[in-house]
């Protein structure tokens, strides 16, 4: 489709800077998952050629204990009609907690409003209504996936970071990375970034895992700086994800910056999937040097929802 490049935006009047507000429609209530065209879809889906199929989603109890206010959900089991059957609840259950999307309710452009322009009120009412997640839902995400194994190609380089410290991933780095594993970015595309979190959590004991749950904001590796929403707008990418805790790098206890939230959701309309199981896909796609695949979504059908488990496949 032809889009603005990241440079002339805004094209609405009165929009923030460097914002997709109207891009889509005045209206709109995906953002760049409109970048997803059913040509898109059709030449992700003939990327498979071995039916190899990895889900994306961690264990939904995990991390456990919750980071940011949230928790594990309560998982209870109960039989009914005389011991023939077995139903279940869940009992606070956060639907960002684990393996996961955050929608466009999730985090406005500060003093703007949410993106688009759909207010505080208009996102705190519950049901249906501007940015719900039902958007998302009834229309599906199916698309071409590109995984760009950073954690792999620094292990390579023998300058693996510290999972739960502070690592700066910006654009150069993705443009190395991607140069190296011999795969382009195309409009459409949904980027993965695997930064090896979720497998240095999976190694601790719970001591370790409460520590750093009571610390705040656990550390990590991530996306980070000004070069990263350029540089995602003008590939034209619909939608990034990665596997630490909030695509964003921090730093032990810091809550204070998550820039690339306003930037990404609030401003360009953009999906940010955190938490996802991506280590099974880097060694796959390492083994045999393809690192694009066919990948499916399918958002929780939760009117006014602010986001959702990922519900995430891929297949190669």
């Amino acid at each position: 489709m032809s889009r603005p490049r990241f440079d002339e935006l805004p094209v609405r009047p009165g929009a923030p800077a460097r914002s997709s507000w109207g891009v889509f429609g005045d209206d709109d209530q995906v953002g760049t998952l409109n970048f997803i065209e059913p040509r898109h879809a059709r030449a992700a889906a003939a990327l498979v050629r071995d039916g190899d199929v990895h889900p994306l989603n961690w264990d939904l109890t995990l991390p456990a204990p919750g980071f940011f206010g949230r928790h594990p959900p309560s998982h209870t089991l109960f039989s009914k009609f005389d011991g023939n059957v077995v139903d279940d609840r869940l009992d606070g259950f956060y639907p960002q907690g684990s393996s996961q999307w955050d929608g466009l309710r999730h985090f406005a452009a500060a003093g703007h409003g949410f993106y688009n322009g759909a207010t505080l009120e208009e996102v705190t009412t519950p049901g249906p209504g501007p940015l719900g997640m039902e958007h998302w839902a009834r229309r599906g995400i199916a698309a071409r996936a590109v995984l760009l194994d950073v954690a792999g190609a620094l292990a390579r380089e023998g300058a693996a970071p510290d999972p739960f410290d502070r690592f700066v991933i910006d654009a150069p780095l993705l443009e190395r990375v991607a140069a190296a594993q011999g795969v382009e970015l195309r409009e459409g595309d949904v980027l993965l970034v695997r930064t090896g979190w979720v497998e240095a959590y999976a190694a601790l004991g719970d001591d370790a895992r409460a520590a750093l749950a009571a610390a705040g904001r656990p550390g990590s590796p991530g996306l980070y700086g000004d070069t990263i929403p350029r540089f995602l707008w003008d590939h034209g990418i619909a939608a990034v994800a990665a596997d630490n805790p909030a695509l964003e790098a921090a730093a032990p206890g810091d809550g204070a910056d998550l820039s690339l939230h306003e930037a990404l959701i609030g401003r360009l309309g953009m999906p940010l999937g955190e938490l996802w199981a991506l280590a099974g896909l880097a060694q796959a796609c390492a083994a045999d040097g393809r690192y694009e695949m066919f990948l499916t979504s399918a958002p929780m059908h939760l009117p006014g929802a602010s986001g959702t488990p990922a519900n995430a496949i891929a297949v190669r």
